[in-house]
């Protein structure tokens, strides 16, 4: 009995001065992170709807200047047309001439490079029908100066295949086959391979191959397998004088009857027929609008019809050396072209002596195409150099959620 008592009074004191037990922390959640997206402007593409009021600003400052009689613009980005529209007129000084509007016809010029020359090489490299690292003369027996022999498809691509920028083959010149001939006669600038000349006779040359291959001519073979499948109903050569209202004359040439109005402004494509690998192609800014979705979805359309790979259009639009700007067919960014300054150094594009241009960036899954008749009525006027930057540059900062990069400074 007397160790019971003794034996609380121990256990009294352990607990007085046992400390209690800690207490249990209970640790409140963190915030969820909410993460709040861009405003989707403009047909849910990603760029600013104020957009809208600079572009119209650029555009119209550009006309009052004497640009062009008009303009048309079409922008997209994310999969979707973000904005198109039509500025002025398509002619100076004919009475009630028709607006222009993303409907009107242009003379693309040299973006039937790319659009029509270099979109079909694609197709028929891919189909196993052309093999870029043929020469030219296996294709085109006819095509057989010494000088010229080791010359490549993809030479004629990357135009450093030695070939002169171009000549007034037009003057003595028509068809065909005199345009190869006269390709054939004329000398080198420079060794195939060792420097790079812009040249329209390298796309003539192609044209002639895929003609060639296929038994085909180039408006038909672009009509077949490109145009009417992605739904460019307006793109074509040599447009019907039915279709006149809604085309934008360009030069006043007197050798030709005056004012080129649905005729090819391009000479050397005109002594062709019309029809050539260099220029000749009429498109409006809404066909463009689908011929650069499909090539930013990898080669498929808006309507689910596929032109080519992925993989091809990845190889095709990257730039092919160090020394050049140059992709195969395309053309990249530089300092002082139509691009503008932030436009990145994997977009690819082209431009068109008639003041037209076309740029796209995949890194933001941004195409800008501006379509304007500046030639009209000569070709001395420049103003559209600075139109097509400043378009450029406009729609590039109007991207929402993505860094800006000056890449022109760099």
């Amino acid at each position: 009995m007397k160790s019971f008592p003794a034996a609380l009074i121990s256990l009294a004191f352990v607990s007085a001065v046992a400390p209690p037990p800690p207490a249990k922390v209970v640790v409140a959640p963190p915030p969820p992170i909410k993460y709040v997206e861009p405003e989707l402007g403009l047909n849910n593409s990603g760029l600013d709807t104020a957009i809208r009021g600079k572009l119209d600003k650029i555009v119209k400052t550009a006309i009052e200047e004497a640009v062009a009689p008009g303009v048309a613009i079409a922008v997209g980005r994310n999969g979707h047309i973000a904005y198109m529209k039509g500025y002025g007129y398509i002619d100076w000084n004919q009475p009630g001439s028709p607006a222009a509007d993303t409907n009107t016809l242009y003379d693309l010029a040299s973006l039937t490079k790319v659009i029509a020359t270099t979109t079909l090489a694609m197709i028929l490299e891919e189909a196993g029908q052309l093999d870029l690292n043929r020469t030219v003369a296996s294709y085109l027996p006819e095509f057989n100066s010494p000088e010229k022999a080791q010359i490549t498809v993809r030479q004629l691509l990357t135009h450093s295949g030695g070939l002169e920028a171009g000549a007034n083959i037009y003057t003595t010149a028509r068809g065909r086959e005199q345009y190869l001939y006269q390709i054939n006669a004329r000398p080198l600038e420079y060794t195939p391979g060792s420097s790079m000349i812009y040249s329209d006779w390298d796309m003539i040359l192609l044209q002639l191959v895929m003609e060639r291959i296929t038994g085909k001519t180039l408006d038909i073979l672009a009509n077949e397998k490109i145009f009417r499948p992605l739904g460019m109903i307006d793109t074509q050569f040599q447009p019907p004088i039915s279709l006149r209202s809604r085309i934008a004359p360009t030069q006043v040439d007197e050798a030709r009857g005056g004012l080129l109005w649905g005729t090819v402004h391009d000479e050397n494509a005109w002594a062709m027929g019309g029809v050539a690998g260099h220029a000749g192609l009429f498109s409006t800014a809404k066909d463009l609008a689908l011929f650069s979705m499909m090539i930013l979805n990898g080669g498929e359309g808006v309507n689910g019809v596929r032109i080519v790979k992925p993989a091809t259009i990845a190889r095709w639009t990257a730039r092919q050396g160090k020394e050049s700007t140059r992709a195969l067919g395309w053309d990249s960014p530089e300092g002082g072209s139509s691009a503008g300054q932030f436009f990145s150094p994997w977009s690819f594009g082209h431009t068109g002596f008639t003041g037209t241009s076309i740029w796209i960036d995949p890194e933001k899954d941004l195409f800008v195409v501006v379509l304007t008749n500046r030639v009209n009525p000569t070709r001395s006027n420049n103003r559209h150099v600075q139109l097509r930057r400043d378009v450029a540059d406009a729609v590039q900062q109007a991207v929402l959620g993505a860094r800006i990069v000056n890449w022109e400074a760099r």
